[in-house]
């Protein structure tokens, strides 16, 4: 396999946990390293879409890429997502084909709906619109980029016909992902717009496999004529060759990852009960609130993949045998964690997992495709 010729990616956060480095420094750590995960072998870098707290620094996923695309050749490059709610969705058509033309084809592209309240009021749009908006402006987006022609006649978005210069470059459809949770309505707008489902590990493997073969069920009515695309899974890691010092820092910046996760989107909070099309998240958000953050951390780090090189691919392999072949995605930057100590674990990962998860995750592809 060449170097790059893989989809195992890294996910770059922007995150600055308790303001502990300047902004500058902690965002140029993240793009520094986006810039040496191509050498490091891994086939993809994805860069998030967040605003407004230390939880995520990164409000234009587009420039941050077009940037690594400039220092790189082979790695592909992750919108990881275009939050269509908070964006026109003919600018961001504009820039999903720039960035391609930039990058010469290299762009793949998830699109996601959003669940921050402190974005969304801080936006002015309503979360009660928000799933309406994101299902009405990823049709607009996904026929743009095919077709070359952005138009909507819906009722957020009303857009006249108009030709995008320059042109896409070639298609898209092998190359879309869409941000969906654990809800099935989510799941379902996943599989309608027929790219693949990418979301962030939250549970354990049996629960984890139960959404995707929702996804896999929801594909086959929309798409009776295809096989669904593998989904794109993301873990919080740590990797070190020691296993005691792996778990102990894994419990520390997986953990404090996770916290940062329930602060920003208020996760325990009660608004999701009110909030259209948000509803599904009510139930865990009571159960955060009754069971209490710490222990909801404790019960979090064990479903990532994280430790010695040969504990992480032993453990990606029980995962796919319980749910099914997928596409894995790795947030090394995370809770805190010193940028040697990212850096280091990654080249280690790089080096001794990166292989093996590549090559399986390649033959799988295989047969999707035969």
């Amino acid at each position: 396999m060449k170097k790059n010729d893989n989809d195992v990616g890294i996910l770059l956060m922007f995150q600055n946990r308790n303001d502990a480095l300047s902004d500058q420094q902690a965002f140029r750590n993240d793009m520094e390293f986006g810039v040496a995960a191509e050498d490091m072998g891994f086939g993809r870098v994805w860069a998030v879409e967040h605003h407004f707290d230390n939880y995520s620094m990164s409000p234009d996923n587009f420039v941050e890429l077009a940037w690594i695309a400039g220092k790189t050749e082979r790695i592909k490059l992750g919108v990881g997502a275009a939050i269509l709610p908070w964006n026109d969705p003919l600018r961001v058509a504009e820039k999903i084909l720039l960035l391609d033309h930039l990058s010469n084809g290299r762009v793949v592209l998830a699109l996601g709906r959003g669940l921050a309240k402190i974005e969304y009021d801080g936006f002015r749009i309503p979360m009660n619109e928000a799933r309406e908006r994101f299902d009405e402006a990823a049709e607009m987006v996904v026929r743009a980029i095919e077709t070359g022609i952005c138009e909507g006649q819906g009722t957020f978005y009303k857009q006249p016909a108009r030709k995008l210069r320059p042109g896409p470059i070639r298609t898209f459809m092998d190359r879309i992902q869409t941000v969906a949770a654990t809800s099935p309505e989510s799941q379902m707008t996943a599989a309608r717009i027929g790219g693949a489902i990418m979301s962030y590990v939250t549970a354990d493997d049996r629960k984890l496999a139960n959404g995707l073969d929702n996804y896999r069920k929801y594909f086959a009515e929309f798409h009776p004529d295809r096989k669904p695309p593998l989904p794109v899974l993301t873990d919080v890691t740590y990797c070190h060759k020691d296993p005691d010092i792996a778990a102990e820092r894994a419990y520390q910046y997986v953990g404090n990852a996770f916290d940062m996760v329930v602060s920003h989107y208020e996760m325990d909070g009660d608004h999701f009960n009110s909030t259209k099309g948000y509803q599904s998240y009510a139930s865990g958000a009571q159960a955060l609130r009754e069971g209490g953050r710490e222990a909801a951390i404790k019960a979090y780090v064990p479903t990532q993949l994280w430790g010695t090189p040969d504990q992480i691919i032993d453990r990606f392999r029980k995962r796919i045998a319980v749910t099914g072949p997928y596409t894995p995605n790795f947030q090394f930057s995370a809770g805190g964690a010193p940028q040697d100590e990212v850096l280091a674990g990654a080249e280690l990962f790089a080096e001794k997992v990166l292989p093996t998860i590549a090559e399986i995750v390649g033959e799988e592809k295989e047969k999707l495709a035969a």
